[in-house]
């Protein structure tokens, strides 16, 4: 068998093999779809697989005429937005420093940084602090506790370590300032790391429910995921409620539970061909760089 032969053999095994995995992680995904798609009694009955039965947009009417998710949509995107846009910032602004050499205390300042990844005082301590601070209740307590990843700050921290020094001492002799080289020199060439960690911190606080949970009790203040976790809660009572008579919960029914997975599922879905471009090329450079 010639080489040309074998490489074509393997190609085509491995295009089979990675088309039989996508489909395998897309199957759920389309699921769901068809489930938002179908009537309540075609799920309910278990017809429904791959492809919409009875289609009924129904439940997609019920979510979006829902005023409580679209203002949960819009703060979950503002939300979004904002932990983002800090997060980046203060990652960034710890990041730079660290890679100066000549940081008094640089690998102290590291070996605690690497510690956190580890270690951790636990969720009551959290919760403790976050109420002594006055944070209850408030934006803050959804954007200040997770404002920088350990792991997310060394990928920059590595990346910012592979850009040529003779640029940032180019910079310097030209008279430029430490904070006039970072917004000048440093972030023009890392904008794709800093679109990959912003893709991660925004897919992070969208998907994020549990510190909701612990810190907001004002319904103002829901994301979609609470939202979501509420729905989801509302069927398990009334699974349990359901021998006790007329019960006092209704259940969700599934093709609404699945239109409200879709609505909260399609608008971070919408970021990701913007990004595509820098995902792979900043994912990569700052984990091989430094």
């Amino acid at each position: 068998m010639s080489e040309r032969t074998s490489n074509r053999i393997f190609d085509t095994v491995n295009v089979l093999l990675i088309s039989f995995i996508v489909l395998i992680c897309l199957a759920p995904f389309f699921h769901i779809i068809a489930i938002s798609l179908s009537s309540n009694r075609a799920v309910t009955s278990g017809a429904v697989t791959l492809w919409p039965v009875e289609f009924d947009l129904h439940a997609y009417r019920s979510v979006l005429s829902d005023v409580s998710m679209i203002h949960s949509l819009g703060f979950t995107v503002f939300l979004t937005i904002l932990s983002t846009v800090l997060c980046m910032a203060m990652t960034i602004a710890a990041a730079y420093p660290l890679t100066h050499t000549k940081l008094k205390g640089r690998k102290i300042f590291m070996m605690i940084i690497v510690i956190t990844m580890f270690f951790s005082g636990g969720i009551i301590p959290e919760y403790i602090l976050v109420k002594d601070l006055h944070l209850l209740n408030t934006v803050w307590a959804l954007v200040l506790p997770g404002l920088v990843s350990p792991f997310y700050l060394i990928i920059l921290i590595s990346f910012f370590n592979g850009i040529p020094k003779s640029l940032v001492e180019a910079a310097e002799i030209d008279g430029s300032t430490q904070l006039g080289t970072l917004i000048r020199v440093i972030l023009p060439l890392s904008l794709p790391v800093i679109a990959t960690l912003s893709l991660f911190y925004a897919v992070g606080r969208w998907n994020g429910f549990q510190d909701t949970l612990l810190y907001i009790t004002k319904t103002e203040l829901y994301p979609l995921q609470l939202k979501l976790y509420q729905l989801v809660q509302n069927n398990m009572v009334s699974d349990l409620t359901a021998n006790e008579g007329p019960g006092t919960v209704r259940a969700t029914p599934e093709s609404l539970k699945a239109a409200s997975v879709i609505f909260a599922t399609v608008p971070i879905l919408i970021v990701y061909p913007w990004m595509q471009r820098y995902f792979v090329s900043g994912v990569m450079l700052g984990a091989v760089k430094g």
